[in-house]
């Protein structure tokens, strides 16, 4: 990409310094690269990139995280979270600015208590391999009648992943949290459920726990991750195992259909029946009671 390197070093070392004082007892700082391409199509939370290919750089610190009050004005001039005297309030503000200016999207998710990740954006000046960016209506676009569940607390996110996966085929259940996923085990009309899309942070219930609560149940359902932070920083906090399924949010149509069909198609997976469904989510086996059975 092509950038002022004094500035880039700026960056890094101004959203390095915030993550240090969010970790006051200690924890880890964990830098990324990596090549993504979006196309107009593209899903996540930040609809005003252009569509093109990128490099991405994630700043990750294990720290105290923010509220949504702080995430909403983190880049405001003036706005500081430190004592008088402890900061002007300019840092994060200058980030933004240098990097509008070399024409990329900084970006930062965080939640109370896990930490944040800062996510940079810088278009590519020249990609040594051009990397095929399919549509969502391409023929070449892998397709499938499964049952998702889709938990996901974003409902904008949501509500594109859902009509993203029903226009490749697929039958989706939408859940705003874990435990909302759970209750659908008490319908008796959803038929069986073969892959939990699910984020990795949400209210009330993590997507790990979710996971393990519906691998419990249902030992053939497959599981895919979502989330903003990179997974080196979630295996490194302990979030989730190494070499789970995950597809880095933001991700695009494309990036989504082949995750999905990929994890679909694992070894062990169960076949849809496309004949006939004749029993409901929580009543797979017999064998298998539901709470309060």
């Amino acid at each position: 990409m092509k950038a002022d390197a004094g500035q880039i070093e700026q960056v890094i070392m101004n959203v390095a310094i915030n993550a240090r004082e969010a970790m006051p007892n200690g924890g880890k700082l964990t830098l990324e690269t990596s090549n993504v391409s979006f196309d107009q199509e593209s899903v996540g939370r930040y609809p005003e990139l252009k569509p093109g290919d990128y490099v991405m750089l994630a700043i990750t610190d294990t720290g105290t995280g923010m509220s949504e009050e702080v995430k909403t004005r983190v880049f405001e001039p003036f706005f500081t979270t430190k004592g008088v005297g402890q900061g002007t309030g300019l840092g994060l503000s200058t980030c933004y600015g240098i990097i509008k200016q070399s024409g990329g999207h900084i970006s930062v998710y965080s939640e109370p208590g896990r930490g944040t990740t800062f996510k940079i954006y810088l278009p590519q000046v020249e990609l040594q391999k051009k990397i095929p960016i399919q549509r969502l209506d391409s023929p070449d676009l892998p397709r499938g009648t499964e049952t998702i569940l889709l938990a996901e607390d974003d409902p904008a996110l949501r509500e594109m992943a859902a009509t993203l996966l029903r226009r490749l085929g697929y039958t989706v259940l939408t859940a705003a949290n874990g435990v909302e996923a759970l209750s659908l085990n008490h319908q008796r009309d959803t038929g069986h459920i073969d892959l939990l899309f699910t984020d990795v942070v949400m209210p009330h219930m993590s997507g790990k726990e979710l996971a393990d609560r519906v691998r419990a149940l249902y030992p053939h359902t497959q599981i895919l991750f979502t989330s903003a932070y990179t997974e080196n920083a979630i295996v490194h906090q302990g979030v989730l195992d190494q070499g789970v399924a995950l597809l880095q949010k933001p991700f695009t149509p494309s990036a989504l259909a082949l995750k999905v069909r990929e994890v679909l198609d694992q070894p062990g997976a169960r076949k849809p029946d496309t004949t006939q469904k004749t029993f409901g989510f929580a009543k797979i086996s017999d064998d298998v009671k539901t709470p309060g059975n």
